[in-house]
């Protein structure tokens, strides 16, 4: 199983997700309107792209934005998660040797004690943001079923992967169910909320580009001749 899992499933569900994500991010940029969007984007691509950039890297600063401070609980629990579930993938030393092998390269891979940090501390920002889809009713009514569903299979892939690393009893089932877990997530990504990995960095820096092309925004100048 973890031959098929690592192998010919890893392949399948990698294949899914960028052929799906790439997909997402042409679909994106065809639906913007000719009228709204692309017109001014052309003659104010060079402003544009300084919004769009700085709008983005504002937003993934912990309290960099006014919003992120007003909601200092979501904020840490959102950063927490997020950090922890982008770093441990990508620099995990187990997740390297199986890049090794099945892709003939691989990254540097962080020290144990620090994986296993940002691990629990991961699975503590999903624990926060579970008890605030519970707590709060304005978030409670716009979580739906699917919302749940995606949380809860990124939290099992950390608690299964944790309870493999610490190798606690049954162990080896802990890490086929977490490699399984894992690549059903790569899977359900193009197609769910997930999709946000590559969206986020589209939306922002649409909304980037409005605010410094449309309103001026990033110059002293006045902002686009409508």
């Amino acid at each position: 199983m973890y031959e098929f899992l690592t192998g010919p499933m890893l392949w399948a569900a990698f294949l899914i997700f960028v052929i799906g994500l790439a997909r997402r991010v042409v679909l994106y940029i065809r639906g913007l309107d000719w009228r709204l969007e692309r017109v001014a984007y052309g003659p104010g691509r060079k402003i544009g792209m300084k919004g769009a950039i700085s709008s983005v890297f504002q937003w993934l600063v912990p309290f960099g934005t006014h919003s992120w401070r007003k909601q200092p609980y979501f904020t840490i629990a959102f950063f927490l998660f997020h950090i922890g579930v982008v770093i441990v993938p990508l620099f995990l030393a187990g997740h390297m040797v199986i890049m090794q092998e099945r892709f003939g390269f691989s990254l540097p891979a962080l020290p144990m004690w620090f994986s296993d940090a940002f691990t629990v501390l991961a699975i503590v920002g999903a624990f926060m943001m579970v008890l605030r889809r519970i707590a709060l009713p304005e978030v409670r009514f716009l979580t739906n079923w699917g919302d749940w569903g995606i949380l809860l299979l990124v939290l099992f892939v950390l608690v299964a992967g944790f309870l493999a690393r610490m190798q606690a009893p049954g162990y080896e089932s802990w890490l086929l169910w977490h490699i399984f877990s894992a690549e059903l997530v790569l899977i359900l990504a193009p197609f769910t909320k997930l999709s946000h990995i590559v969206l986020y960095f589209m939306s922002r820096g649409q909304l980037g580009m409005d605010y410094a092309i449309k309103r001026g925004g990033a110059s002293r100048g006045p902002a686009f001749p409508w």
